[in-house]
This record gives C-alpha cells, structure tokens and sequence, in this order.
C-alpha cells in the first residue's frame, strides 16, 4: 500500500476508534490489586458508568467502533458486552487474563487466546482480530493468532499503514503510543511518578499525529480505555476526535475488522517478516 493509494469513497487516509475494555481484570492481574477493592473500582467505573456514555456518544456520531475485551472481563460483565453487541460495534480478543503474552509460556499462551475465545463466544461474539495486553506480543503470537483463525492483529508499532504477517493470513494494523490515552491518563496511587496529564494537552498530541498520517495516507489506530477516557472531564476530548473525523471528507472511519478486510481485498500489502 502506498501513500497514493486511495481508502474507500476516494479517502486519502483511514480512522479507527478502539477501546480496550479492561475493567477490572487489568487491576486484578496483580495479587494485591485483587484484594484491594477501592483498586478495582477503577475498573468497577467502566461498565457502570463508562461504557453506556461511550456507546451514546458513538451513537449520535454514527461511528462504529471495535472494542477489545479480556475474556475474564467478558465473563464478569457479559452485559457490557452484549450492549456493545446490541449497538453494532466490533469486539476483538484481549487476552483472557489482562496478562502480557510476552511473560507466558507457549502452553499459557496458547491456553490464554483459547480462553478468552471461549469466554467471548459464551457471551455473543465471534471476533475476527487480536490485540494483546499492553501491545505485548511474544514470538509465537502471530503464529497462534493465525491458527485460531483470526484474521488481524493490532500490537506493533512498525509502520502506518496496513502490512501482512509473512507466511499467515493475518493483517497488521499498526498502533502507537501517541494515539493511546494510556500515556496521558493512566495513574495508580502505588506509582505517584505518572503525571496525570490534561485532555488538552493529550488532545494536542494526538491532533499532531492525526494530521501527520493523514499527510501520508496513513492509518490512525486511535485506542482509549472506558476507564480512563470515560471520565466526566475527558469525554468532550473524545467527542471532539470522532466529530472531527466524521466531519472530514477525506477521512474514512471504520472497524478495525473492516480496515483488515479493505487492506487484504484492495491494499494487497507486501508480506513482512517481523522480529518480535
């Protein structure tokens, strides 16, 4: 895919909205963060409040999102995920514990996508694409999201554009950091070194990136966390960034499952070895 090639409806660039639904599960990886429940609320705060005023916002922007859901948290919250269902958004495979592939062994790992698969499945969804937690791939991970027949993975930072894993089936569609709320509001009081950043000066940077991709026909894999963009004093960022994609002409927004899709039928990306 080169940076002339056209997106559909003749866009010169492509926008995902993405949310990992963490909730409490990335919290109770942690052995202490289990029995710590003023912690966990943290993650408590998205499906019951969160969630439904993502879903609303996206509802009256007609945006469809992909949603990433730990198999743990779809078994905790299965309302959460059937409402995200119930409005026609995506949902894609988060690991079934929130813990990093890249600290599994190869049968944890393998038992890991099995379970957070089966966990999704109970609940209504069939996803198509893989995003890690933390973006935290191990060197077997794309061999064995390709053997569970899932089609697309979002976790390397290699590129801007859509590539195809050499030897699989299965589409990279590149991330980063700079189009991650994590960096600007992730906060634990154990850790007092993370600066809680404000939603203009997060909205800043990732307006500058916006911008940059866009120039290069890029692809702007925006991912949030409910927890952390769904608070009171953040959403109106969140609201601004869908507006203004939707707003723009030259800009296609979709799923990341559909983006996958366009690029392996029209893009044809180049096979690429990636050393992880």
């Amino acid at each position: 895919m080169t940076a002339a090639a056209p997106w559909p409806e003749g866009c010169a660039s492509a926008t995902c909205f993405t949310f990992d639904l963490d909730g409490e599960e990335v919290w109770r990886v942690d052995e202490e963060g289990a029995r710590r429940p003023g912690v966990r609320s943290l993650g408590a705060y998205e499906a019951a409040v969160a969630l439904p005023l993502i879903l609303e916002l996206l509802e009256r922007h007609r945006v469809t999102a992909t949603f990433f859901v730990p198999g743990r948290e779809a078994e905790r919250q299965p309302a959460a995920v059937e409402s995200i269902l119930a409005a026609g958004h995506e949902v894609g495979h988060h690991g079934h514990t929130h813990r990093s592939p890249a600290s599994l062994d190869p049968d944890e790992e393998e038992d890991e996508l099995a379970a957070g698969l089966a966990a999704l499945a109970r609940v209504g969804a069939t996803p198509t694409g893989y995003r890690a937690p933390n973006w935290d791939l191990s060197e077997r991970s794309v061999g064995l999201v390709a053997a569970a027949g899932l089609r697309y993975s979002s976790n390397l930072m290699n590129d801007i554009r859509p590539f195809l894993h050499a030897g699989t089936e299965v589409i990279e569609l590149p991330v980063h950091w700079l189009l991650d709320d994590a960096p600007y509001f992730w906060f634990s009081g154990d850790n007092f070194e993370r600066c809680l950043r404000s939603a203009a000066e997060a909205g800043q940077v990732i307006d500058e990136e916006r911008a940059g991709l866009a120039a290069l026909g890029g692809l702007a894999m925006l991912t949030f966390h409910p927890q952390l963009i769904g608070r009171p004093g953040r959403l109106p960022l969140l609201e601004r960034l869908i507006a203004d994609a939707v707003a723009d002409p030259t800009v296609w927004v979709a799923t990341a499952g559909a983006v996958a899709e366009f690029a392996r039928r029209e893009q044809d990306p180049a096979p690429r070895e990636v050393v992880v």
